[in-house]
């Protein structure tokens, strides 16, 4: 079964064209499928037409937020309310052609965990849009390690199983082939269109910019760091403690060795660095052996484990993982 997330945020010039050409594409692809609105409190008359729809075709389901909580939220309860083996995430503005659905299926046919759509032949803006984006992406590639060329778009195909792996929060949706990747997910690309925006307001600028930057920073330690913050702060710590204790311990040197020295006079701000250093440091070890009993609590009261099995091979059979969930 196909699993189609659409989040909708003020698209109520978008949705009709996208609901008939949606049917079209998943009526010609032959599977049983769902199409699932997630209205992210829109003013206009977005959830007004989604409402009507659902009373005349089954395979609809809407769900309608209490506020606007952003892109990954609505995607996230999406993901949630899915009942499909593999689910595809597209945004409502007719900018993901649903066409190219067949494209990011057969990607997940022979064997891919997650296709992931690529822009090739971008329309947007070139200053305030492609620029950015191809920055971000190359960024994203270099800090991820997964060699995409098009982070930033919605537009792609999951198996469900790899979701389940993955819990979304602030603006991570863009960055789910990233962390599906800590549990080996394997991640395939595939070109698809770029239409002009047909009706409505972009959500998307430059004000994006140090969002991204900061997601790409939360990425790059979560990929790194995750199951052992305290390498990464106790790495820190030990610089800190190692640089004050090492001033301090020429201060105290020069002190012993001109016993009638004003070492504070003479070497003061160098003991206050010194001290801030060393004060830093522990302060650095003290964050990383809290994140360890945190990662700690995280897995054991949840029951979760920091590996995941694709597949099990015996003498009398093959078994997939996800076809036991």
């Amino acid at each position: 079964m196909l699993s189609i997330v659409v989040p909708i945020h003020n698209e109520e010039h978008s949705i009709l064209p996208l609901y008939d050409r949606l049917t079209v594409v998943l009526i010609a692809v032959g599977r049983p499928y769902e199409v699932i609105f997630v209205d992210d409190a829109s003013t206009d008359r977005s959830f007004e037409l989604l409402a009507n729809l659902v009373q005349t075709d089954p395979h609809l389901k809407v769900l309608r937020l209490r506020r606007n909580f952003g892109q990954t939220a609505a995607l996230s309860a999406g993901f949630h309310e899915s009942r499909g083996g593999v689910i595809i995430a597209m945004d409502g503005d007719l900018q993901h052609a649903p066409e190219d659905i067949p494209a990011l299926l057969g990607k997940i046919d022979e064997g891919f965990d997650i296709a992931s759509g690529w822009r090739k032949e971008r329309i947007d803006n070139a200053l305030t849009r492609r620029l950015p984006s191809r920055i971000a992406n190359w960024m994203m590639a270099k800090a991820s390690g997964i060699d995409l060329r098009d982070f930033g778009t919605t537009f792609k195909a999951y198996r469900s199983e790899v979701l389940k792996d993955v819990h979304l929060y602030g603006e991570l949706h863009r960055f789910i082939p990233a962390l599906a990747s800590i549990y080996g997910a394997r991640v395939a690309e595939v070109p698809i269109q770029n239409p002009p925006r047909t009706g409505g307001v972009s959500h998307y600028g430059l004000s994006r910019t140090t969002r991204v930057l900061f997601d790409i920073l939360t990425i790059r330690f979560l990929l790194k760091y995750f199951t052992r913050p305290m390498h990464f702060f106790g790495a820190i710590g030990l610089v800190g403690t190692l640089s004050g204790s090492a001033m301090l311990g020429f201060c105290l040197i020069v002190k012993l060795l001109s016993w009638n020295l004003d070492i504070i006079q003479a070497h003061g701000p160098l003991i206050l660095a010194g001290a801030l250093l060393v004060l830093a440091g522990l302060m650095m070890f003290s964050t990383g052996l809290i994140g360890e009993l945190v990662i700690r609590t995280y897995f054991e009261s949840q029951n979760r484990r920091i590996y995941a099995v694709r597949e099990i091979l015996t003498q009398k059979r093959r078994e997939r993982v996800d076809e036991r969930r």
